[in-house]
């Protein structure tokens, strides 16, 4: 894949973000982590607050990453950035309209989901330290490609399934995300991939038929 931009661009873009927004990826990574008690020990009324917690997230990576400083280097980023404002609505439609119930279960989809919620907050920076991508150089939770892995480990956990419609996005970006990433050398973002396989083979193969919109 030919892309508008080199690796040393590409990394300074999270270098940039990283010193200008932060404490704020804190923050970030703080609300990720109080999705997962939320599901673990909350009620059915505060689950509420998780689709949107993640509205959050898809709506921050819109504007502030894709619009604000992936632009600087990829005119296609404002594309990229619609897109996750998108998703962002479709999480407060859903969230709002519907009653979504997550929960850990002694099954596969809930094994999966921990292995990829241990990966996106934990594993991930680590591969990209011993990949050589150092903080502020390296992709913090709140930008795309961990915070997708993170939404698809989310998934797994809803009951019923959630509707398919809001995965289409985060499947796209598992496969754009990664293709151009990878090719980079990003090898953390292998688990864009990853976690887009087993979300789909789980979707389909084992749960109910989709809901409607």
């Amino acid at each position: 894949m030919k892309l508008p931009f080199t690796r040393e661009q590409f990394l300074e873009v999270f270098h940039k973000y990283n010193i200008s927004v932060y404490p704020l990826q804190v923050l970030l990574l703080l609300l990720a982590v109080l999705t997962i008690m939320i599901i673990y020990r909350g009620s059915k009324r505060q689950q509420k607050m998780v689709p949107i917690i993640l509205a959050t997230f898809w709506i921050w990576m819109g504007i502030v990453y894709h619009i604000g400083y992936f632009s600087a280097i990829n005119k296609v980023a404002y594309l990229f950035g619609m897109l996750f404002i998108l998703q962002g609505i479709f999480f407060l439609h859903y969230g709002l309209k519907k009653f979504p119930l997550f929960t850990f279960q002694k099954n596969i989809r809930s094994i999966t989901s921990v292995l990829l919620l241990i990966y996106a907050l934990i594993f991930y920076p680590l591969t990209g330290h011993f990949a050589g991508h150092d903080y502020p150089y390296s992709p913090t939770f709140g930008l795309p490609c961990p915070t997708t892995i993170f939404t698809l480990a989310v998934f797994l956990l809803t009951q019923p399934r959630i509707p398919f419609y809001l995965s289409i996005i985060p499947l796209l970006w598992s496969i754009i995300g990664f293709s151009a990433a990878f090719s980079l050398g990003i090898y953390e973002d292998a688990g864009l991939i990853v976690s887009a396989f087993a979300f789909s083979a789980l979707y389909f193969l084992n749960g109910k038929r989709p809901q409607p919109f």
